[in-house]
């Protein structure tokens, strides 16, 4: 006995034309798609329950192909200061949340963004110092490359002016050699493991937040890396295994393994029967980010002539943590910004290619060249891009890259022109999570709130191009796009259900759309308007 779905226009993105009556699902997967009466002919007697969807649009579930569930939650959870737009503000809202605090208690806050700034200053230890000198502060820079502390902080890592920088890190300092309290990369580690300990019901409390908005949001999966920072890998995993127990919430989830816990996750590990949690790729870091710098780009930056940025590995250890990869027979995820990163990671999973069948994924990939899009051409490879980085980082971008540099950077069209495999993602809580925003921003290139032909027009996607990114393209991540990504016969039945269809609407009237139905399943797991 199955269930009919009917009642509104079913976008099956088959391919973008294609729009169907109903749906017919049973037994965990749909069984046919066409016209409602055919429908209703063919599975007479086996039709157990109709769902009209009373004018609404199905498309294919949505996936988020690369974020951190945990770390969206986190961000709902705790103190968000990514659209604060000057340190005046940015200082009076800290002074405001320290005085719920007892003396020595460490305030943790997210995202700070110079770009919105006036003249781009970075907060240092001296403005975090003017809002307390009796608790220890960290500021993360809304990237998560950078963060900044005041002095309590620093004196509490003992990082002073004779500290050595980290492999893979900068500690930032002044004339005279003091830091300044502005660490990137992995350098932050040298004070993180000072921050107080999280419990699991804390990390299932953010799990949980994130799942329930990230449902809302219309997703009905997303691939996630959240292993390694939370203590114990395994009590991480299991939180996963908890909060999505198949029963009162489905979200299916890919977990990337940071390679630090890689070994110790593998080796224990045997794959369970879990319908909606998998392990996936082994998660390495090549490079940091552009906005404070530490991209790892082939050229030094514009901006900043000294430096071309921080590459976390050298070649050796990149080759030799895909070899440890491919010991557990597993494909890599390598985070890759600048072009020589992504120049590395070509270099050693040319050295060291998957098995047979498997796809590696690269991540973010916003600066590139035209020979590195010809080598990635001959590899088993996914892009994983985010579109909204278009929207976030122009124009100060141009800055750091120079026009020259930037004909070949953020080049989303020109990769799916060139035959590559993109899936799309948000890298929440980097960027905002909606998928309409991704959406928009690979179609307009520019903000909402802008008008103009978007930057590097050439490179903007259609609709259609970017909605596949977040469903056929988010299945070939994972080597799944037979499963997932369409709505046909066979595939899983996950929809994302909207109140309206975008392709009937202008870009920006798209960010207005809401989701009707969140479906994974076949189960519903998000209604509009549903009672709590």
């Amino acid at each position: 006995m199955g269930t009919l779905w009917y009642g509104g226009r079913i976008r099956t993105l088959c391919s973008e034309e294609d729009v169907q009556e109903a749906v017919f699902v049973e037994e965990g997967h749909i069984v046919s798609v066409g016209r409602l009466a055919d429908l209703k002919l063919k599975h007479e007697g086996t039709i157990s329950e109709e769902i009209n969807l009373q004018g609404a649009v199905m498309y294919p579930g949505f996936v988020d192909s690369h974020l951190h569930m945990i770390g969206h939650g986190e961000k709902l959870l705790k103190l968000d200061v990514s659209d604060v737009t000057s340190i005046t503000r940015l200082c009076a809202i800290l002074k405001k949340a320290i005085k719920e605090l007892p003396p020595g208690q460490w305030l943790v806050a997210e995202g700070f963004n110079e770009n919105l700034y006036d003249q781009q200053l970075v907060p240092d230890k001296y403005v975090l110092d003017s809002v307390s000198l009796h608790h220890p502060i960290i500021v993360s820079r809304v990237c998560r490359h950078a963060s900044v502390i005041n002095t309590y902080a620093l004196q509490l890592a003992g990082i002073d002016k004779h500290t050595p920088e980290p492999a893979g890190g900068i500690i930032v300092r002044d004339e005279h050699g003091a830091p300044t309290g502005y660490l990137h990369d992995q350098a932050q580690e040298l004070v993180k493991k000072y921050l107080p300990e999280k419990d699991f019901t804390y990390v299932e409390k953010a799990l949980s937040t994130a799942v329930n908005d990230l449902l809302k949001k219309g997703y009905t999966g997303g691939h996630s890396e959240d292993l390694n920072y939370y203590g114990d890998a395994d009590a991480t995993l299991k939180a996963f295994y908890n909060v999505i127990d198949s029963i009162h919430c489905k979200f299916r989830t890919n977990l990337l393994i940071h390679h630090e816990v890689a070994s110790g996750i593998l080796s224990n590990y045997h794959q369970t029967d879990h319908p909606y949690v998998e392990l996936g790729a082994v998660k390495i870091f090549a490079d940091g980010a552009l906005g404070g710098r530490t991209a790892l780009l082939s050229k030094p930056y514009d901006d900043d002539p000294s430096t071309c940025g921080v590459g976390i590995h050298t070649k050796s250890e990149l080759e030799e943590l895909i070899k440890e990869a491919r010991a557990f027979f597993r494909p890599v995820a390598i985070h890759v910004i600048g072009d020589k990163a992504l120049e590395m990671a070509i270099e050693a999973i040319e050295a060291y290619p998957p098995e047979e069948g498997q796809r590696d994924r690269l991540i973010h990939l916003q600066v590139t060249r035209e020979d590195l899009i010809a080598r990635l051409q001959q590899l088993p490879v996914v892009l994983d891009i985010q579109p909204r980085f278009v929207a976030s980082d122009f124009p100060w971008v141009e800055k750091r890259l120079g026009k020259k540099r930037l004909e070949t950077s953020f080049a989303w069209k020109t990769f799916i022109d060139k035959g590559l495999m993109c899936a799309g993602g948000s890298d929440a809580p980097i960027e905002p999570i909606d998928p309409m925003l991704g959406i928009h921003a690979a179609v307009t290139r520019r903000k909402p709130e802008e008008e103009h032909a978007g930057y590097n027009p050439h490179e903007k996607l259609s609709l259609y191009e970017a909605l596949t990114l977040f469903t056929t393209g988010s299945a070939k991540a994972i080597g799944k796009e037979n499963v997932y990504g369409k709505i046909a016969k066979g595939y899983k039945p996950d929809f994302t259900i909207l109140t309206e269809d975008l392709f009937d609407l202008s870009p920006d009237e798209w960010l207005n759309v809401k989701v009707a139905k969140t479906v994974v399943d076949n189960t519903i797991m998000y209604a509009l308007n549903q009672k709590s």
